[in-house]
């Protein structure tokens, strides 16, 4: 763009009302007067205050894993195998409709052995040695709950704050309000591995990255781990790069053409796309290539660091993201959907994630980012403790439940080696320090130094947010 159309677009009166009744708002407003400035430094105002944490690396472990397998040790159960879970537990708690037409809901206890690590003294299973070995960096969080019970709802609902689909999700309002550290890079990437624990598991849908209602440029862009890494990144054969760039300063003409006379933001969204797929040409295959990374490094993330698209892999190229300014990355490993066969599907998940996982920490602090970078872990509800299906000393199975599931947290403002929450008995609800999902946004949130309340977008006549009308930040487990 010239300097001029840079800061001034030729809207007429009609479209500068038009847009302002149909909820464009001041911000959008704006962003359509200075685009580019708009997009690099965020929303005037953001941070709302001096933040702990510059970036985020989200670590979504898909279809959820089980708390009392893992995090929430029950001993008291081995005595109680096979019991009918008592109805003042239960509390006629909805059920899915893979267990409502069971007659009875035998306790499963886990079969694992936990002991206790770190200078709190928290709980890990022996599936997560690794995890374990980080305890007094990490903040374990075993009180949060949910309002969705079934997976598409409940991942929508926790990473968008809407169990309906069609809402920013998480990345996309952190980039609209913070803007990018990098121009080289998008501000929100995302990445996706499958686990070896259930390799057919829940879809994940590309909305759950998405903008909704807000300009399109704020969505995530998914990063693939065969081929161009993304897609038509690289130049057709025969076209040359002094080729290409004629080409796009010719479309960007035509855009600008576009924009003087309708003023529509998604055409600026055109425009910088194209001008950050030109730059990430270069940028990508930079990030992307591992082989300057030392031995000690893939050492430290396991056997599966060097294998494209794997967990461990992923993490190394979140490491290396955040190192070049990306502002939020986010990780989907699917495969934790366990409704039967927990006992052979649960250790090859944990194998695929516990060490990169404690890496990724380890890796960032001796780097000196931990203190600035975000770091968050689980899925979007937990597990039952009474099998689905048949019940035997070396085999159960878990249903979806929304009531209680632990996530922890690292780095950025978080405060390390606590273990925050107490479930009953049962793991099954909550008895001290609940955490809604909204609370946990809206601490998340904070961290970045933004106050969840204005964080806001004015669509279809009212003013949206992460945290819709509800959430509370949790100061106990700030620093």
């Amino acid at each position: 763009m010239t300097p001029l159309r840079e800061h001034r677009l030729m809207l007429t009166r009609r479209q500068l009302f038009g847009r302002a009744v149909n909820g464009v708002g001041t911000a959008a407003l704006a962003s359509l007067l200075a685009p580019r400035a708009f997009a690099s430094k965020g929303l005037t105002g953001f941070p709302n205050f001096k933040p702990k944490a510059k970036r985020v690396i989200y670590l979504h472990q898909s279809g959820a894993p089980s708390q009392m397998d893992l995090f929430d040790p029950k001993p008291q159960l081995t005595k109680r195998f096979a019991e009918e879970l008592p109805d003042s537990i239960r509390r006629g708690q909805r059920l899915t409709g893979m267990t409502a037409d069971q007659k009875k809901f035998p306790v499963a206890p886990s079969k694992y052995k936990f002991s206790q690590h770190g200078k709190a003294g928290t709980w890990f299973s022996e599936l997560l040695p690794h995890t374990a070995g980080i305890s007094d960096d990490i903040c374990v969080v075993k009180s949060l709950f949910t309002e969705a019970i079934n997976h598409d709802p409940a991942i929508t609902f926790i990473q968008t704050g809407s169990q309906v689909a069609g809402r920013p999700c998480f990345g996309s309002w952190v980039s609209y309000g913070l803007g990018c550290e990098t121009d080289d890079l998008p501000a929100f990437i995302v990445m996706i591995s499958r686990g070896t624990g259930r390799k057919v598991d829940q879809p994940l849908y590309d909305r759950l990255w998405g903008s909704g209602f807000l300009p399109s440029a704020y969505q995530g862009v998914k990063f693939r781990s065969g081929g161009d890494p993304v897609l038509y990144l690289s130049n057709p054969a025969g076209i040359q790069p002094d080729v290409k760039r004629s080409m796009l300063d010719d479309i960007r003409q035509l855009n600008e053409i576009n924009l003087d006379h309708f003023g529509d933001p998604e055409i600026v969204t055109r425009i910088r796309q194209y001008e950050m797929s030109y730059r990430m040409q270069t940028s990508v295959p930079e990030l992307t290539d591992l082989s300057k990374e030392p031995a000690s490094t893939f050492e430290m993330y396991g056997p599966d660091s060097r294998t494209p698209g794997t967990y461990a892999a992923n993490c190394i190229l979140a490491r290396r993201m955040a190192e070049r300014g990306v502002r939020f990355i986010q990780l989907y490993h699917m495969g934790w959907d366990h409704h039967e066969g927990v006992p052979r599907q649960l250790p090859p998940q944990c194998l695929d994630t516990d060490q990169p996982s404690a890496a990724l920490i380890k890796d960032l602090k001796q780097r000196g980012m931990l203190d600035d970078t975000l770091v968050v872990w689980g899925g979007e509800f937990g597990r039952t403790v009474y099998c689905q299906g048949n019940l035997s000393p070396e085999n159960y199975g878990r249903d979806h439940h929304p009531r209680c599931f632990t996530v922890w947290m690292a780095g950025g403002g978080v405060k390390p080696g606590v273990s925050y929450g107490a479930t009953d008995d049962y793991s099954y609800n909550i008895t001290e320090n609940p955490v809604h999902v909204h609370d946990m946004n809206a601490t998340l949130l904070h961290c970045l130094g933004i106050d969840h309340t204005k964080l806001t977008y004015r669509y279809q006549g009212r003013d949206f947010r992460l945290t819709d009308v509800h959430g509370s930040i949790v100061n106990d487990i700030l620093a």
